[in-house]
Parts: structure tokens; sequence; C-alpha cells
């Protein structure tokens, strides 16, 4: 069997099996697909796990929740080095609260699978549940096509996404740790990061963003201006711009997604509309025209 064949019949696999444990959890619901109970001190974390952030205030509900009606939806697992032994594959967060709950044992399933199935799921799982920052998820996409040759288009595939998705997820990679951190914390969308990316300063923009509580679509007009050119100071001294003016040229920025320069030469004076791309100019075109 090819291993393209392999990599698709895989994916359908994945999709099985994450549908047998991506349910709501409810507490009226029954555990059906566990296998059997496992001590919890007998499962340990998995290392290749996309998420690294798990919210308190959320695990401590969820414990709440355990404590009065235990575990509805059983951990996804695979044997461990030791006989008795398992190593998580999805369910962490579960896990987690079940620990911090004092349950002895929980319900798990048992897949005997090897790191890369057990990466997938993972991140399937994650995916799924929305459970997963945009910079995990992208974290995770990177990791399988490293250390497994996926193509985008074969990761789309098996995790159930469009090649575009991955595409678009992995950019955010390209962006400097500041933004990183922004967006892993929650403070920036992947919308805004995406925009992001091919900015001049991208922190910088992260920052303004973050403070003006700026939308997505004015995070891509502003991304899309040209950065200010370095003035020397005998130019700064030579003549500063009064804020009337400067006003001016951000209300004709911001009406527009261009930039806008005003300079005043006696009575006259010329304005600049600087564009990076001909569909920009297309736009404001059409804009003057209506």
């Amino acid at each position: 069997m090819s291993e393209d064949l392999s990599k698709r019949r895989l994916g359908r696999g994945l999709a099985a099996l994450i549908g047998e444990i991506e349910k709501p959890e409810q507490a009226e619901q029954p555990v059906k697909s566990a296998d059997r109970l496992a001590p919890v001190d007998m499962i340990s974390p998995n290392p290749r796990n996309p998420r690294r952030s798990f919210d308190v205030e959320d695990l401590s509900d969820l414990s709440q929740s355990i404590r009065a009606h235990g575990m509805v939806q059983p951990v996804v697992v695979r044997p461990g080095a030791a006989k008795g032994q398992y190593e998580l594959i999805a369910g962490e967060r579960r896990w987690r609260a079940a620990q911090a709950a004092g349950v002895t044992d929980i319900p798990i399933i048992v897949r005997d699978v090897d790191d890369r199935v057990a990466l997938e799921l993972a991140i399937v799982e994650n995916v799924q549940r929305a459970d997963l920052n945009p910079m995990e998820e992208a974290q995770g996409y990177e990791q399988l096509m490293r250390d497994h040759n996926y193509t985008q288009a074969e990761l789309g595939e098996v995790i159930g996404k469009s090649r575009s998705h991955v595409a678009n997820t992995l950019r955010l990679l390209k962006l400097p740790s500041e933004v990183r951190t922004l967006v892993s914390e929650g403070h920036l969308s992947a919308g805004h990061a995406r925009s992001l990316v091919s900015a001049a300063d991208p922190a910088k923009l992260a920052r303004r963003i973050v403070e003006e509580g700026l939308s997505v679509r004015q995070a891509e007009a502003l991304a899309q201006q040209p950065a200010e050119p370095v003035k020397s100071a005998g130019a700064n001294a030579h003549r500063e711009k009064d804020a009337d003016t400067e006003a001016l040229e951000r209300l004709l920025s911001n009406a527009t997604g261009l930039k806008i320069r005003i300079s005043h030469k006696g009575e006259g004076g010329e304005l600049k509309i600087a564009y990076r791309r001909l569909d920009q100019l297309d736009e404001l075109c059409r804009k003057l025209q209506a």
C-alpha cells in the first residue's frame, strides 16, 4: 500500500475514532465507549500533545463536575513503557481535572498506535474541541510535517481541514515571538495575527491593535500601509506637521485604508496616496466614482 493511500485511510480512521470520543460532556450521558478503568496515577501525559496551556478556572469547573457526576467521557491512551502503564493520546484536560477531583480510577479507551498517529489523534481531538490556541495548532501542524513528511494537502485531509487553512495557520509561525505570545494568551485572534504576517512592523502594530481594540478589518488596512521612512534629525527640525494636518491624514487613511500624506506649500499643497497593490488602487477609484 502506498504511503499516500495509507495516509488517506488513516484520516478516515482518525475521524471514526474521534467520533467515539467527541461527544458533549453531559452528566446524564453514560460512558459507553470505555475499554476499562485505569488508575489515574498509572497514566502519564503525552509529551507530543500540541496543547500547552490549560485554563485554571476551566479545570476547576470540570473538576467539580467530575466530583459530582464522575468522568462521563473516557480519555484515549496507548500502552506505556511498563506493564499496566499508559500514555495519554487525547483527554489531558479531563485527566488533570480528575486528579484535582481526587478520583483514583478513570475510564480509558486503549489504542496501540505509533508516535505519528498519537500526535494526529491529539491534534484532531483538540482542533475539533477548539481547545488549541492558534499558535499551538500551528506548532502541531509543523511538527507533523517536519517529523512525518506530510504535505499541507495531506495534512489537511488527515485532520479534516482545507489546505488553505493549514497554510494560513502555519504562516503564524513567521510572526515575531512578542506577537506569538499575544496570540497564545488570547489578546490577538488568529484573524488579527494573519493580517500581521506581511506587515512592516508586526510587533508595533500588534501592540496598537491590543491597546486600541481594533477590529480584524482595521488591522488588515493598517498592515497594508507602507512603512514610514526614517526621517533625519535635520528633516524633523526643518518642518514639523501641525496637529490638524496629522489628524486629517489619519482621517483620510482610515477612510481609504491607504497611507495618506499631506504637505502644505503656501496656499496650496500636495496630497499623496501610497498603495502597494493594484487592487488597492482599483478599490480607491471605485470609492471616488461612487
